[in-house]
């Protein structure tokens, strides 16, 4: 991604946390993960990311969305002794979308990315409003999308290993925010 569109995400992704009252240090402003996947398409696929904390026993993380903005299909596995993250997500501002395994939803008010529809597999809709909250097992497939106004959500979860994650679309690669890519 290129240092004036990483520049562009970084300042709505801050608005955004503001709009939510959500305060951040300038460390936490510094540090914020921009996650492509690797896809390049941030405003399609993507996700902003501030981790507060994450060691052996517990992790927290604020997470914005942009309008529409969707994180892609994956799961959490289980790594050695550990079963696989357990994740609550919890709405702190607009909404969000989350699909997960389960009976499908017959009229899903989202739809995946559009080009990318073969890789999303779970259809089983939760919407989460500001206020509420939803726990996802370990190794459950899932993914989100933010509504028309962008969405702010907590999460706080056992241990986070981002590299072990499963992602569906087998073109997803877990980039670091700082890598620069064309």
């Amino acid at each position: 991604m290129k240092i004036n569109k990483k520049e562009e995400i970084k300042k709505r992704t801050l608005d955004f946390f503001e709009k939510a009252c959500i305060v951040l240090t300038e460390k936490e402003k510094e540090n914020l993960e921009i996650a492509d996947f690797g896809l390049n398409e941030i405003e399609k696929s993507g996700l902003q990311i501030v981790t507060y904390v994450n060691n052996n026993r517990y992790c927290a993380k604020e997470m914005v969305l942009l309008p529409g903005q969707t994180c892609p299909e994956h799961r959490h596995p289980s790594r050695g002794q550990n079963p696989g993250k357990r994740e609550t997500f919890r709405c702190r501002y607009g909404k969000v979308y989350l699909y997960t395994e389960g009976e499908k939803t017959k009229n899903p008010r989202v739809s995946p990315p559009q080009g990318d529809e073969e890789h999303y597999n779970v259809f089983h809709e939760i919407i989460l409003k500001p206020g509420e909250q939803y726990t996802l097992e370990p190794n459950t497939r899932h993914w989100f999308q933010a509504g028309t106004n962008g969405a702010v959500v907590s999460e706080f979860s056992s241990p986070s290993d981002d590299a072990s994650d499963i992602f569906t679309d087998p073109r997803i690669k877990r980039v670091p925010e700082n890598e620069q890519q064309n």
